[in-house]
């Protein structure tokens, strides 16, 4: 006869052989259980169809295993792609993800709305200073975790290094055999913005180069189409003979500026972008770019949160490294 009621843990303890204690010390991801243990009591609750009641659980535990995302309002790859790695791994953890944008808001407003949800846990993806000194200011009640590399502060960081990224790219323009590059610098109060130019600057001077400085003003291709044609004259003179753009947007607008003066890469000028975009080893000339590993990004933040709420924090600031990739438009491949 089939099963007409849901089952319950006593049901997944039965058919594992174990307590319910054990049970719910798997559905906790407690780590004092062992791994025959924990295999045995998953195969029973996939064998079951088991459901836990969340509804019941947090009546009796006061979490809801909810994890608020605090991002922009933009739709800029990057913070779009993190938020998209951190909602699949926070489902892998069996946590459900609440979304709020800053956009124009308040930034303590959007962490009220979190918090007044009994969220377990808040990540936040607006790596904006304006944001993160808002949590500096007003530590939170729950863990949180910055996914952005910054200073000193109250909350966790969790961030690909953005510097060593933007180090290993000019080194490799360097290596080519440029010295006078020109780097569009991302928006003002962008951690990766930051990041991103500091590395430059450290590795131009590590090649005894003038590191030259040019603010973008923006994450778009207009932005970077806007400077590369205020570029273009130096370019043709040979004084700047290297673009390293703050993203792959920027890259794509400073290339376009470019061709449409007559200047081609990359035989008349490197470019080279952040972010390894879709579509980027598919442009004319395909784009030398940083990858940026946004799933291990989302796992790290996921995992820093939860280690966090069990009063066990990393130690100190995460960073993941990033992948240099090396195509056309600063060097020819094949």
């Amino acid at each position: 006869m089939a099963r007409t009621n849901r089952p319950s843990m006593a049901d997944v303890a039965e058919r594992a052989g174990v307590s319910h204690q054990t049970v719910s010390r798997v559905l906790n991801d407690h780590a004092y259980v062992r791994e025959e243990t924990r295999a045995r009591v998953l195969d029973a609750i996939g064998e079951l169809g088991y459901r836990r009641n969340q509804a019941a659980r947090t009546l009796v535990t006061t979490r809801t295993a909810t994890i608020g995302v605090v991002t922009t309002s933009t739709a800029h790859s990057g913070p779009a792609q993190t938020v998209l790695a951190i909602e699949a791994a926070a489902r892998d953890r069996g946590y459900f993800v609440s979304l709020a944008s800053v956009g124009s808001r308040d930034p303590r407003e959007v962490f009220d709305q979190l918090l007044n949800q009994g969220v377990d846990g808040i990540v936040v993806v607006a790596p904006l200073a304006e944001v993160a000194d808002v949590i500096d200011r007003h530590p939170l009640a729950v863990p949180c975790v910055v996914v952005a590399a910054r200073g000193e502060g109250a909350a966790l960081d969790v961030a690909v290094d953005q510097r060593r990224a933007a180090r290993d790219l000019t080194r490799h323009l360097l290596a080519e055999g440029h010295t006078r590059i020109a780097h569009l610098e991302g928006p003002r109060g962008w951690f990766d913005a930051i990041e991103r130019s500091g590395g430059f600057a450290e590795a131009m001077a590590e090649g005894g180069a003038e590191p030259r400085i040019v603010p973008a003003g923006g994450w778009a291709a207009a932005d970077g189409y806007r400077a590369g044609a205020l570029l273009a004259d130096e370019i043709a003179a040979g004084e700047i003979t290297a673009i390293l753009a703050a993203n792959d947007l920027l890259a794509i607008g400073a290339l376009r500026a470019c061709s449409e003066r007559g200047i081609e890469a990359p035989s008349d000028v490197a470019v080279a972008g952040f972010d390894d975009i879709d579509g980027a080893a598919f442009l004319r000339p395909s784009l030398t770019t940083v990858a940026q590993p946004f799933a291990d990004l989302g796992a790290a933040a996921v995992e820093a949160l939860v280690a966090a709420g069990q009063g066990a924090p990393p130690a100190g600031p995460i960073r993941i490294r990033a992948r240099l990739v090396v195509r056309e438009s600063t060097t020819r491949v094949g």
